[in-house]
């Protein structure tokens, strides 16, 4: 490690031995040699925060010039204390780790990793969607009750996965590699975005479609929408009402898009035929909810993104992140580009020249 003197200080609070939620947001013992590669070079040490309050992580960690938003939300309180961050970096998809909106009226650029796990999560989406397709649950209890021969009739009940409809809710990077996927299974792809131009999704052969109608087409509907104010139970009683009897919904976005309540009386009813959830509203989700115990409904613990490559790509990209900004530039991304144009940070990307001037 070079020893020059440290220049940058970056907080993060001090790790717990204990999951936290939401999947890869969790704390472990760590020397952060991932992070480090980026922030090493241009002197920036990562200090943990051993802080019980928020008003204690504030004293520590006021003259930090980034924050690591791992193990703690950054919240409003938090950032209001900060007195010369320069950035807050997040190391994943997701940043409803910090308060975006709060780190936006500071002029604190948020960044993220979009396109770390990307092809993973896609993965698990169609695997919560097969699964539940097949009664995979469904199968595996008619073997253990000895009642092998009722799990050929009990599926012909059933229409084939080709030629029919999924509708996906949000059109950013997970749900392009979704639908990539879903051609490959004959499926005809319909989404929802109303951030996403219409040419951008007919040019990968998805058809627009406005928000209610598509939850009435879809025989499967796959939430990828980022949760937010704007989200939150988005996916509630008006559209599982929507929806067909035969329909699935399925989510490895964020639980909080949904309303769980609604969704399990929706399933209860029999108003739609199932589901399949990598994400809870709360999570770790208690083990009594009725989610866990319907047959009808594949359960995972938010692994969707999990696999070996995800955890270090994500740290370097993160590191690497906070370095770029530690030494004025423009992140790769951040979530609240506005910032940017009036911050003291200087753009280093070329200007894209694929869009109009109306960008």
């Amino acid at each position: 490690m070079d020893t020059k003197t440290e220049q940058f200080k970056v907080a993060i609070q001090k790790p717990r031995q204990i999951q936290q939620a939401g999947g890869s947001q969790f704390n472990i013992a760590d020397s952060y040699e991932l992070e480090r590669e980026a922030l090493d070079p241009i002197g920036a040490e990562i200090v943990e925060i051993d802080a019980e309050t928020d008003q204690e992580f504030i004293e520590m960690a006021k003259g930090a010039d980034a924050v690591i938003a791992r193990g703690r939300r950054i919240n409003a309180e938090i950032i209001a204390g900060l007195e010369k961050c320069v950035v807050i970096g997040v190391g994943s998809v997701g940043t409803d780790t910090v308060d975006v909106l709060a780190a936006t009226d500071a002029g604190i650029p948020v960044t993220n990793v979009p396109d770390t796990f990307i092809e993973e999560v896609a993965d698990h989406a169609l695997t919560l969607l097969l699964a539940a397709h097949r009664r995979l649950y469904e199968m595996r209890d008619l073997m253990l009750a000895g009642r092998f021969s009722e799990g050929h009739p009990y599926l012909r009940q059933y229409p084939r996965l080709y030629g029919q409809t999924i509708g996906l809710i949000s059109f950013g990077n997970v749900a392009h590699a979704v639908a990539r996927r879903c051609k490959s299974f004959g499926l005809h792809v319909i989404a929802h975005d109303p951030y996403v131009s219409e040419i951008e999704m007919t040019a990968q052969g998805v058809e627009p479609v406005g928000y209610q109608e598509l939850f009435e087409r879809s025989d499967f509907v796959s939430n990828h929408a980022p949760y937010n104010e704007e989200t939150h139970h988005m996916i509630s009683t008006n559209q599982f009402g929507a929806m067909k009897n035969s329909a699935m919904f399925i989510n490895t976005g964020r639980g909080g898009c949904h309303d769980e309540e609604a969704l399990i009386a929706a399933l209860e009813s029999g108003q739609i035929a199932g589901a399949g959830l990598d994400v809870f509203e709360i999570e770790p989700t208690d083990r009594e909810n009725p989610l866990l115990a319907m047959s009808n409904v594949i359960v995972t613990p938010h692994v969707a993104s999990a696999s070996s490559r995800m955890m270090p790509e994500a740290r370097r990209k993160l590191g690497r992140e906070i370095a770029t900004a530690l030494l004025g530039r423009w992140p790769r991304s951040a979530v609240n580009p506005e910032v940017l144009r009036d911050s003291k940070l200087q753009r280093w990307q070329p200007m894209p020249m694929d869009r109009g001037p109306n960008r």
